[in-house]
């Protein structure tokens, strides 16, 4: 789909020069002698290389169109994570450098969207929120301030994060997978 070039936003997929880009910053830019332009951070997502592209606004670019599909977690080995079409039973395997740290969150059946380019997975978006459980974390010293008193705290799955100090070990909480932050107690 042509979009123009003032339409661009971070985060859009662009197809450009026979890649896939995927768009980093973007700054319009109306000088006071000559016509309006878009200066565009991209990175491409197959060579993992940046480029700055300096569009014209009346210029068109290709706006990469994406199917997106609801896939189970069903379990990972050293190089890919599984993944399952509820609907047709069809597997897929992902890379895990693909998804990169958030990999740790992904739990068994746990329901994830998959953006496909040409039949091929280029992101895997996970929930807004997921459960996890505290394996450990420091005992809240009294007498701290509440409002910078956030402590180290690590996660079943290995990641580690900052709590507020009522939280301890063995508690269940809502952490946000867009940031990995803390969330609520349950």
């Amino acid at each position: 789909m042509k979009i123009n070039a003032a339409e661009i936003r971070v985060g859009m997929l662009l197809e450009y020069k026979n890649d896939l880009w995927q768009v980093l910053k973007t700054q319009h830019v109306k000088p006071g002698k000559g016509g309006a332009f878009a200066q565009i951070e991209m990175k491409s997502l197959n060579k993992n290389t940046k480029l700055n592209e300096r569009f014209r606004s009346s210029e068109t670019v290709e706006k990469a169109s994406l199917d997106e599909t609801t896939f189970n977690y069903l379990y990972s080995d050293e190089i890919n994570f599984y993944f399952m079409n509820p609907k047709s039973f069809e597997q897929i395997e992902i890379k895990k450098d693909m998804i990169g740290d958030k990999g740790k969150l992904l739990s068994e059946n746990l329901k994830v969207s998959v953006s496909f380019y040409n039949e091929k997975p280029i992101s895997v978006e996970l929930p807004n929120q997921v459960q996890c459980k505290i394996e450990k974390t420091d005992v809240a010293l009294k007498g701290q301030t509440v409002s910078s008193s956030y402590k180290p705290a690590t996660l079943d799955n290995g990641l580690n994060i900052q709590v507020p100090p009522f939280i301890e070990s063995g508690d269940e909480i809502i952490i946000d997978t867009r940031n990995l932050e803390y969330v609520k107690k349950i």
